[in-house]
């Protein structure tokens, strides 16, 4: 099986992490210790509750280092699993795999813990109506596998760049004179997608005037998200944003928004508890 992701060089990404690690001396240790001919198989299993993400880029470092590794994934991204589930097998060269460990630990502990806190952000908005989105708050160079995670925990996909929509934020809008004013100019521009940020309602009607096409209402509290939603009237999606936490998202999702982004899920989610057992064969 090999993984595909629009935008994503999995080869290119193999390699560079691969060479950041061995540098240009290799495993000195493994190289040391391991026999050469000796073989080894694995297990990898998580030490919590998971959402699943990035099983098959991390089987990747291992047939890269050994072609010949058989490795078999027991489960699939997105997938819910508990804790001891066992994830992924691997047999093959000793030193191979023992290279390629660290790499591939790190990028699926990385990618399931942002499936997981997306999941617990996905489960506290179920049955609202709310869209869970996430945002551009990415490790550099990581954004195609992060936002890859976030759907793999039930997230869609907002921005993937700066290319993609206009999103009219406060220093635009001090920059531009006002929030009418860059709205317009986006819509002058040509801008297919207008995405403007207000933090007041007093904002709303000029910005839907000026041709905004989305509103992303920011840092409001449910009781002005509640009647900002009535006063746009569905004209077109809006959406939440702000210091929205696990514990504030199903009030603010309850006021009737089409969509609440979190930065967090990406820019604070903390790596899965996963482990890779080895035993001689």
């Amino acid at each position: 099986m090999t993984f595909v992701l629009d935008g994503f060089d999995l080869d290119a990404f193999v390699s560079a992490t691969l060479a950041e690690d061995l540098g240009e001396g290799g495993d000195v240790t493994s190289a040391a210790v391991i026999p050469a001919d000796a073989r080894f198989a694995a297990v990898m299993d998580s030490r919590d509750a998971i959402t699943v993400a990035g099983l098959e880029i991390a089987a990747a470092f291992f047939r890269r280092l050994d072609p010949a590794a058989t490795v078999e994934l027991l489960v699939r991204d997105g997938e819910r699993v508990e804790r001891g589930a066992k994830l992924m097998r691997v047999e093959g060269s000793a030193r191979a795999l023992l290279t390629a460990e660290r790499s591939a630990l790190n990028t699926v502990q990385h990618l399931s813990g942002i499936a997981t806190l997306t999941r617990a952000y996905v489960d506290r908005i179920a049955g609202t109506g709310a869209t869970l989105l996430d945002t551009r708050k990415t490790i550099p160079g990581l954004r195609r596998l992060e936002k890859y995670a976030t759907r793999m925990g039930g997230a869609t996909n907002h921005r993937m760049g700066l290319w993609d929509a206009a999103m009219i934020k406060d220093n635009h809008v001090a920059v531009a004179g006002g929030v009418a004013e860059a709205a317009a100019r986006a819509k002058a521009a040509g801008v297919a997608r207008i995405i403007v940020e207000v933090d007041r309602v007093d904002q709303i009607e000029p910005a839907l005037a000026a041709g905004a096409t989305h509103l992303l209402l920011d840092n409001m509290a449910p009781a002005i998200l509640r009647g900002a939603v009535t006063l746009v009237g569905g004209r077109v999606p809006t959406e939440a944003s702000g210091g929205v936490t696990l514990e504030t998202i199903r009030a603010i999702a309850e006021t009737g928004v089409d969509f609440v982004s979190v930065g967090r899920i990406t820019q604070s989610a903390p790596a899965a508890d996963i482990g890779l057992d080895f035993a001689l064969v």
